[in-house]
């Protein structure tokens, strides 16, 4: 096989998935999707067909086996993970192949029902997670739209999850569209309608292609009111999370393991890159006082330890660590005794 059929075989072997979530590692991506293939008995009950995957911040590939178990691996459409978000499994743009056979989604594949609000079709979908910004005013940016509204959603409890929920913002003239992270989300930012901004009340609402049922949604008045007295009950509002156990914030230091193998610690040069690696990347959790490595040969060799000034920073820190992969490797980021650090005991 010369180098173009080579390159032909892996674009036929490869599938492109959408729609993944914060906190997707390649060797978590690979598991899922072997498990899934058994379970719905697309492969033989001891098999690997997913070889690799590549993650991106909001889309993944994985490359199969075998061009034909791509082919069943697109039945994978749809697919709920990690909290139900539906990965978007398809061919990626650059594949020139036969037709695709027919095939199922993986709800047709299992007899489930999509969530409500839910869509396979990635153009409905992005048409529900769009809205129509109107009133805007010349000196209002994208960045600044984007911005304030995503801080209003946070503000009063309509947003979802974690981090500002407007993925995009364009402006054009006196209006702009912003695009959410879900279609849920969108549903709820219609909330925001007659927000103050700059001099002006923003005009919030569906975009004219939208064909969606009717939607019951307030103005920012009323939600603003709700929220100030305590009174917020909106549908399908989301619930702040349960506090972590007491217990789980009695200590500011975290131990990172399988992050590092015996031959990272040999050359004095890597070993002060990948401390000053730690460094920077661990900062961005809270005020990072120490990174201890121990050297090869010495106890707690291959493991990384970080102190914090405080307890929930390290919390913090092994929230944003924990998943994460480092060379093909799945970190984990668990608490450390105080005591035992500061006595330099790694055991």
């Amino acid at each position: 096989m010369d180098l173009y059929q080579q390159s032909q075989d892996k674009i036929n072997r490869e599938l492109f998935v959408g729609n993944t979530p914060p906190g997707t590692s390649e060797l978590l991506l690979m598991h899922f999707f072997n498990a899934a293939l058994r379970r719905v008995r697309l492969c033989a009950p001891n098999d690997t067909p997913v070889l690799n995957s590549r993650v991106n911040s909001k889309f993944a590939f994985v490359e199969l086996a075998s061009a034909e178990m791509a082919n069943r691996a697109l039945q994978l459409n749809g697919i709920p993970f990690l909290g139900g978000t539906l990965l978007k499994v398809s061919r990626p743009s650059k594949y020139m192949g036969p037709p695709d056979p027919p095939h199922k989604s993986w709800q047709e594949l299992t007899g489930q029902n999509l969530p409500d609000g839910a869509f396979l079709d990635a153009e409905q979908e992005k048409i529900r997670r769009e809205l129509f910004i109107g009133n805007t005013t010349p000196e209002m940016t994208e960045s600044m739209l984007r911005e304030f509204l995503g801080n209003a959603l946070q503000q009063v409890g309509l947003a979802m999850g974690p981090g500002n929920p407007i993925n995009t913002c364009r402006v054009s003239g006196k209006f702009a569209f912003i695009e959410l992270r879900t279609a849920a989300e969108a549903a709820q930012a219609l909330n925001l309608n007659n927000i103050p901004f700059l001099g002006t009340a923003l005009r919030v609402g569906r975009p004219s292609k939208y064909t969606g049922p009717p939607d019951v949604h307030g103005n920012w008045e009323d939600i603003l009111a709700k929220y100030m007295s305590g009174e917020l009950l909106l549908p399908n509002a989301p619930q702040p999370p349960p506090p972590p156990p007491a217990a789980a914030y009695t200590s500011r230091v975290v131990q990172l393991k399988n992050m590092l193998s015996p031959q990272d610690l040999e050359d004095p040069e890597e070993y002060e890159d990948i401390m000053q690696d730690t460094r920077e990347e661990c900062s961005k959790f809270g005020n990072l006082l120490q990174v201890m490595i121990p050297r090869k040969g010495e106890v707690g060799a291959t493991q990384i330890f970080l102190e914090y000034g405080s307890a929930d920073e390290a919390n913090a820190a092994i929230l944003g660590l924990r998943g994460r992969t480092f060379d093909g490797r799945l970190v984990e980021a668990t608490f450390f005794d105080e005591a035992k650090f500061a006595a330099r005991d790694f055991s």
